[in-house]
């Protein structure tokens, strides 16, 4: 029979391999290194925001045959006036991982039920006032729980996990793929490189001054002591188009993709909520196409108890 029991440092590279299995499903190329793990049981330095609030972490597995079959991350937020009311006293599964059922390994099933269960049970020693759930993986693209995992969500709807948030399509093209730098939509046309929110950012502005959008493309995904299987892969932080149907779209594509050629990359995600379909459509034009759906937002019970 498997067992659960904390996670020790020992278990770092299965427990690694078993997070890049989940990963190399949902983005293609993309892994992550043994020292991005580690790092992310500690702290989670990209949510700025909301990884002060957090009180305690424990990372928990699930072991059959001295082999790492599941593992599951729990977060407990404090309560005091500090924290955003929305996490105030909240406790979330904030990645679950585990082998699917497979002949060879009879037990795995049983093992992800003795883990969820342990999950849960953490959770409540922690009496958090809601449980919440999400596959937030230490890797690009990664959260929610993709359709690339049916085994997953089929834990957390066993256990009593339900959708509540909304649906996210993920989208990728080949740099190759994206329109050519395209000649200016009218004389005078400028781009302007500047530092965005969300990474470098190309400014459209037209012959009379103003603004006429911006993109922003992120190539800091594959930092060598993060990411060491994301090599060439960047992603839209923002895509601001304030003229409408002018093919200011398509022109600031074509100078984030120049840029990116520079810059060695060849693939670029981006993101769009699901009923969003003229986005969709528009992005699928320009050279991309769905990598995958991921459904965000996973709450315990009906009334989070």
């Amino acid at each position: 029979m498997p067992t659960v029991r904390p996670f020790h440092r020992a278990d770092r590279d299965q427990l690694t391999d078993l997070i890049n299995l989940h990963i190399a499903a949902v983005v293609p190329g993309v892994g992550v290194s043994v020292n991005t793990v580690l790092s992310s049981l500690e702290r989670q330095p990209d949510e700025f925001i909301t990884d002060p609030w957090v009180a305690e972490r424990i990372t928990l597995v699930a072991e059959e045959r001295r082999h790492i079959v599941a593992a599951a991350h729990l977060l407990r937020y404090r309560a005091d006036d500090e924290v955003g009311e929305d996490y105030r006293g909240v406790g979330e599964i904030s990645w679950f991982v585990g082998r699917p059922e497979a002949s060879f390994l009879p037990d795995t099933h049983k093992a992800a039920e003795l883990l969820m269960n342990a999950c849960l049970a953490q959770l409540a020693r922690w009496d958090v006032r809601v449980c919440l759930a999400d596959g937030a993986l230490p890797a690009p693209a990664v959260y929610g729980v993709p359709q690339p995992w049916p085994h997953i969500r089929a834990v957390y709807e066993n256990a009593g996990f339900r959708h509540v948030g909304g649906t996210e399509v993920l989208l990728i093209a080949r740099v190759a793929d994206l329109p050519e730098s395209v000649p200016e939509p009218r004389p005078g046309v400028r781009a302007v490189r500047t530092l965005g929110e969300c990474g470098t950012r190309f400014t459209a502005y037209s012959a009379d001054g103003d603004a006429a959008g911006f993109i922003e493309v992120d190539t800091s995904l594959a930092r060598p002591e993060r990411h060491t299987r994301a090599a060439g892969l960047a992603d839209i932080g923002n895509l601001v188009v304030v003229r409408e149907n002018e093919g200011w779209e398509e022109w600031l594509l074509g100078q984030a993709a120049d840029w990116l050629r520079l810059c060695g990359a060849d693939r670029l995600l981006t993101y769009e909520e699901a009923d969003d379909q003229v986005a969709i459509d528009r992005l699928i034009t320009a050279g991309f196409r769905e990598l995958t759906r991921t459904d965000r937002g996973w709450r315990y019970g009906s009334d989070g108890r």
